[in-house]
């Protein structure tokens, strides 16, 4: 796999979306006609090329632009690796209902802990002192 296949849906996503609304660049992008496998392998060598670890969306979406609007670009060899995609989650209403219910139950069980804890004598610990008795066999 050239990518993880959220990667792939990302910049695929992004370019129909970017070809919906600029007709110039949508002339561009359809003409080209390039996979998007061929676009996230080209992202992926230049990334590699340029030794940096970390990209802002829109370097990266500027890499996908250029890809998919060039007819005589090199794509490069594909490459195996993990790429991680930053999204934000959206719960719905009931999956929110069910964390909050969670972090309630975790929060009075902890409390609970603690209190019993508290609560609990302590086992004091019998302190004996030894007192050497003089024995009728020591010798002084």
């Amino acid at each position: 796999m050239k990518g993880t296949e959220s990667f792939k849906q990302t910049i695929h996503s992004y370019l129909e979306q970017r070809a919906s609304e600029d007709t110039l660049f949508a002339e561009k992008y359809h003409s080209v006609n390039r996979s998007i496998d061929d676009i996230v392998t080209y992202i992926l060598n230049e990334v590699m090329k340029s030794e940096c670890h970390g990209f802002d969306d829109d370097e990266i979406y500027s890499l996908a632009i250029h890809a998919a609007e060039e007819k005589d670009l090199e794509v490069g060899k594909p490459m195996e690796c993990d790429v991680k995609v930053n999204h934000v989650v959206e719960l719905t209403e009931e999956e929110k209902q069910e964390a909050r219910r969670n972090a309630i139950r975790r929060l009075e069980n902890e409390t609970y802990n603690r209190i019993s804890q508290r609560s609990k004598p302590k086992a004091r610990t019998a302190q004996t002192s030894t007192i050497q008795q003089p024995s009728l066999f020591d010798n002084f």
